[in-house]
């Protein structure tokens, strides 16, 4: 068992499935002969051909299309738009029809889709480039939503997304690309779609989190423990449908909480799971339900983003909070 960045634990996961289904396709801007801009292809064209493994225009609208028409012929499509900010121009494909399909054809027909981006801040990437777009896709049904936050979990839960026959949005937190390496093991395996990890297990209060900000929150709960707080960190790793039955045993557990999330906090995945909670779990409560989250303006610029993006302190300060409330 080797120890892999992120971005190795997805390769892996690519050619395993390349592989062992010929009907696994991948494709997008430059993923061929340059190995995609994060290098998360590389090599694959090489080992599996042009017609498993292939660039496209720059046209992400195009990309999706190829994917939804792909799916219905039996494929199973794998494509990258390459910075998730660039998603709106395919939308329409994404929300409008690949969401919508097995309801409308009266679940005749399959979707095995799905879609990898990078996103997320701390890299100082470009204006568009580092939005965490996910609450719009975790609001419309139909459509999963996967962001791991660590190598295995990545390996794992991108081959179980791709054997999936529903359409999967997995986001891949750029920051966590190399960030890290832990264990990974060869060859298959998958880590369960529609499940929370525990990435830690306390007893004072419960911490909800995905992608890097479970980085974070780990950060946090080292430095809590040396002022006596124990604290519960639950990794969502499927965004959407979220794993409500793990976090409300933990909220029963700890009796407090708080969810983070890098985005902003408006209408966010926070939200809705802060929602959740109030109604199936209020009475288990002993303080106000706490978000971290970023402030409610358009992503800044990279020279500020070390101030925008929400941060290990931001949820200590937190956790102390509702502790002391």
């Amino acid at each position: 068992m080797a120890q892999k960045t992120m971005i190795q634990a997805i390769t892996d996961a690519l050619a395993v499935e390349l592989e062992k289904d010929k009907d696994v396709l991948v494709f997008g801007e430059d993923v061929g002969k340059n190995g995609g801009v994060f290098r998360a292809t590389a090599d694959l064209q090489d080992k599996f051909g042009e017609e498993q493994v292939f660039d496209t225009p720059l046209a992400e609208s195009g990309i999706m299309g190829l994917s939804f028409g792909l799916a219905l012929e039996g494929f199973r499509s794998v494509p990258e738009i390459q910075f998730f900010g660039f998603v709106f121009e395919a939308m329409d494909e994404i929300i409008g029809q690949i969401a919508r399909t097995r309801y409308r054809m009266g679940g005749t027909r399959h979707l095995p889709i799905t879609l990898r981006s990078p996103f997320g801040g701390g890299v100082h990437t470009p204006e568009l480039h580092s939005d965490s777009l996910e609450g719009i896709i975790a609001q419309a049904p139909g459509i999963r939503l996967v962001i791991p936050s660590n190598p295995y979990d990545a390996k794992g839960l991108l081959i179980s997304s791709i054997r999936s026959n529903d359409p999967v949005v997995f986001l891949e937190h750029m920051k966590l690309y190399r960030s890290f390496r832990e264990e990974v093991p060869d060859g298959e395996y998958e880590v369960p779609l529609d499940k929370a990890g525990i990435a830690r297990e306390g007893k004072d209060i419960t911490v909800v989190a995905y992608g890097a900000m479970v980085r974070e929150a780990l950060k946090a709960a080292e430095n809590l423990e040396k002022e006596n707080i124990s604290t519960e960190i639950i990794d969502l790793r499927t965004v959407s449908p979220v794993d409500m039955e793990t976090i409300i045993a933990s909220v029963e557990k700890t009796n407090r909480v708080i969810i983070v999330q890098e985005a902003q906090k408006q209408a966010g995945v926070a939200a809705k799971i802060s929602s959740d909670i109030a109604e199936k779990a209020i009475l288990s409560l002993e303080a106000p339900i706490g978000r971290v989250s970023a402030p409610d303006t358009v992503y800044p610029f990279g020279q500020a983003e070390g101030i925008w993006l929400p941060n290990a302190t931001d949820i200590e300060e937190k956790v102390k909070e509702i502790i002391n409330f």
